[in-house]
């Protein structure tokens, strides 16, 4: 069978200056980065900003399983469906982060004959945007130390420094680190830690950014630790902010690549969801919604992550809620859900359909709790039965909801057509009620249970002492009335990852919060979830390889 990879390079890759045209951007809006990528210039956007708003279509699924669901795929092969039956269409995805990439995860590009290109270009260093973010993250945590070593001017309490490095790689070996030893001369001895890149505040910061004004406004208020009396010192005490500004002055533009079908596709930013706030830049969305009849957008990982922080997260940001939602879903993965070994998966298993069914279930319901449309996607495998998709069909029909398969992997934009036939439908005759799940007023407690009650489908919370303490210092500062940043594990409605399918009347613990005032969020640690993942027994790393003419090989 054809690689991912390989229909890649066999692809006709159109000059980006063609894309750019398809949606009336010329030459003189571009920074070209080579023949086949660009980003977009601060001027250009700032003039689309007038421009009325398209349909806002959000790709979100149930929770990811070692099966497979094909979120990134099926995003790109529905907008690469809408242009064939005449609907204008630009995508905004996330940027890979080569953590998952050489890890098992795998890319973010799609797969089959629905990818973004250059595929291996998106996958590894692209544009510089991923070491830009590492850079500026780590050049706060060098002139942090560095202002403790010089006199520490600020009374900063080396003990209560919450700011991390990062590196863009899964490397458990850095989660907990010591820094500053060898001598006075050294600097500082501290114990330290790295995340990985896309869990960096700066990360969701760029993300949340609206222009650079707004970038150096968040930068400012990013909290980096408390002095000896428990204040908090921010990047704007330590007068820093300009200087990280300016090492993210090219990497706040978007990015403009393109699917093999030519359908413009704007990627950039890409924090996790799991512990993160999962979501394209802001940036990119209101690019693909100026220019486009019809944006489509995804969200990270499960409808319960990613889903759910795209709409009480990034939407009060961008100012415009989605038309309709679009849950993807594999039999595959919903007979996995439904106790199904995955050496099992390719036998038909009907009565497994309808049990994992409760996980979609539990996320559809869910996002027409927030007053929006929603159709299930089906992203087809040759394994599929018409058994299997006959029962899940009936049981999406008694739920109210729109199914429709989709062959977008083999078949591009023409095997989702029905896809994008019945997404049309659903913004043109479903209205969108948008409504948040919590208010601003609400105290943390309250949105943390409001999340696992509503969207989770647990009983209770537990804060353990650190958490409870931190809550009350939090309300005591105003920070109360942030949104809230779930760190939970993707694999499962609860903070147990073994727990699959659609558990209930579960328990979720809270072990801290982590304030990050740039990005406008507090995130809030669950179970045991990391924000520097580990590598697999056998990383991905392993199958890869270049040739003598410099042509990647083994990247999926």
């Amino acid at each position: 069978m054809t690689t991912d990879i390989e229909i890649a390079q066999q692809a006709k890759i159109r000059p980006i200056l063609e894309i750019a045209e398809k949606v009336g951007l010329t030459e003189a809006d571009l920074e070209l980065y080579g023949k086949y990528k660009a980003k977009i210039d601060m001027t250009k956007i700032h003039e689309l900003a007038a421009q009325p708003d398209g349909k806002l279509i959000l790709v979100t699924s149930i929770n990811p399983t070692p099966a497979g669901e094909g979120k990134s795929t099926i995003t790109i092969g529905l907008a690469d469906a809408l242009n064939r039956i005449g609907k204008k269409t630009v995508i905004a995805l996330r940027e890979p982060s080569l953590g998952p990439v050489m890890g098992i995860k795998g890319g973010a590009t799609g797969g089959g004959y629905a990818q973004v290109l250059p595929m291996e270009d998106i996958n590894l260093h692209f544009t510089g945007d991923m070491h830009a973010i590492t850079t500026a993250n780590n050049a706060l945590a060098a002139l942090l130390d560095n202002h403790l070593h010089q006199g520490n001017e600020l009374n900063i309490d080396p003990r209560r420094i919450i700011w991390k490095r990062v590196v863009d790689l899964n490397d458990r070996a850095l989660r907990h680190v010591i820094v500053g030893l060898g001598g006075p001369i050294q600097g500082v001895p501290r114990e330290d830690g790295f995340d990985i890149t896309v869990a960096s505040e700066i990360m969701a910061i760029l993300c949340l950014a609206t222009d650079i004004d707004n970038l150096k406004e968040r930068l400012g208020k990013i909290v980096v630790g408390y002095t000896y009396q428990k204040e908090p010192v921010t990047v704007a005490d330590l007068q820093i902010e300009g200087a990280l500004a300016l090492l993210l002055k090219d990497a706040i533009k978007p990015n403009l690549v393109q699917t093999i079908e030519g359908t413009p596709a704007f990627v950039h930013g890409g924090p996790f969801a799991n512990i993160a706030h999962g979501c394209n830049s802001i940036m990119a969305s209101k690019l693909a919604l100026k220019l486009g009849d019809y944006a489509v957008t995804e969200a990270g990982f499960g409808a319960d992550l990613g889903g759910e922080k795209f709409l009480d997260i990034k939407v009060p940001h961008l100012k415009k809620a989605p038309d309709a939602v679009v849950v993807v879903a594999t039999i595959r993965a919903l007979k996995m859900h439904g106790g199904v070994k995955k050496d099992q998966l390719g036998l038909e298993n009907v009565s497994a359909v309808t049990a994992g069914f409760a996980n979609l279930k539990r996320h559809v319901e869910n996002m027409q709790a927030y007053g929006l449309p929603v159709v299930v996607a089906i992203n087809e495998f040759v394994t599929d039965t018409e058994a299997e998709f006959q029962q899940l069909e009936t049981l999406c029909h008694q739920l109210g909801v729109t199914v429709k398969r989709a062959a977008v992997w083999a078949n591009g934009g023409a095997g989702g057509l029905d896809l994008a036939e019945a997404v049309v439908a659903a913004c043109e005759t479903k209205e969108a009620n948008y409504q948040r799940l919590y208010q601003d007023e609400a105290t943390i407690a309250a949105k943390v249970t409001t999340i696992v009650q509503k969207i989770y489908g647990g009983k209770t919370v537990v804060f353990e002492k650190k958490a409870l303490n931190q809550m009350k210092t939090f309300a005591n500062l105003g920070w109360d009335r942030l949104p809230i940043c779930m760190a939970k594990t993707q694999y499962s409605f609860s903070d147990d990852p073994t727990a699959i399918g659609a558990p209930v009347d579960f328990t979720v613990s809270i072990r801290e919060f982590v304030p990050k005032l740039g990005a406008g969020f507090l995130v809030a640690l669950t179970g045991d979830v990391m924000t520097m993942p580990g590598l697999p027994k056998k990383p991905a790393a392993l199958k890869m390889d270049v040739d003598d003419q410099g042509n990647a090989l083994g990247l999926f």
